[in-house]
């Protein structure tokens, strides 16, 4: 696998304490929807014992034409040189890597169980299928603290016009902590709030992605369901707060 030399070209906040980086895209460079890669700080100006390379999701899709990445803004030294550095700062990527990826068979459902940054690969495989109009059913239920904390749910959001074949179902749950108003549901993701949207929760290949505790939960509540361990696929996000379980 190749490693690059990339550039960092832009960064936006996406959430509360959650920032989005750009990067230029390498050419040549090809990836699926759901993957993932490494990147390698260069002669940072500060480190510490975890070093200086993290694994990231990549959140744009493969159509587009530079590289993003989402992430909590924990207080490491990764992160507040990732934050502080530069735009045009160079970076190596080593990627992609990652089967968390949508499947080929068409008729088959797709289910997303999702919590906090746990949303990035998700991200991109919603995009891409949108974009690409692949006839998937695909289901994500995207589990937050508060609306302020939730990643690019309003994109989400407005997937769902652009997709027939898409369905978003956020859920909050701690709203006495928020702000902002929400109309949407409330509580964590079990099994009483799949059946309220799955009209058949054994048919669906399911894909897990949180911390490793939100992860262990959806696992749970999918096989007190009858879903066969098969047709689970799970990516952990190591170091964040479960959001789920």
């Amino acid at each position: 696998m190749p490693i690059y030399t990339i550039r960092l070209i832009g960064r936006k906040i996406v959430a509360e304490n959650t920032m989005a980086f750009q990067f230029e895209k390498p050419k040549g460079f090809d990836f699926k929807a759901g993957q993932f890669g490494d990147i390698t700080l260069i002669n940072p100006p500060e480190t510490d014992a975890e070093g200086n390379t993290r694994g990231f999701s990549i959140s744009s899709p493969p159509y587009a034409d530079y590289l993003m990445i989402a992430t909590r803004m924990r207080n490491t030294a990764f992160k507040r040189v990732l934050k502080e550095m530069p735009l045009g700062t160079s970076i190596k990527w080593d990627a992609p890597y990652g089967s968390f990826t949508l499947h080929n068979k068409i008729t088959t459902p797709a289910v997303y169980l999702t919590g906090g940054i746990g949303i990035t690969p998700v991200h991109s495989i919603a995009l891409q299928a949108a974009t690409a109009k692949l006839p998937h059913p695909i289901a994500i239920f995207y589990s937050n603290n508060r609306p302020e904390d939730a990643a690019f749910l309003e994109e989400l959001k407005a997937l769902e016009k652009e997709n027939p074949h898409f369905k978003l179902i956020a859920t909050m749950t701690h709203m006495e902590n928020s702000h902002q108003p929400w109309q949407g549901e409330t509580g964590y993701i079990d099994h009483a709030m799949l059946t309220k949207y799955l009209s058949d929760l054994t048919t669906p290949i399911y894909y897990v992605s949180g911390p490793p505790a939100m992860v262990a939960a959806m696992r749970k509540v999918l096989h007190a369901s009858g879903v066969d361990d098969d047709n689970i696929r799970t990516e952990e996000f190591l170091g964040y707060e479960p959001l789920a379980k």
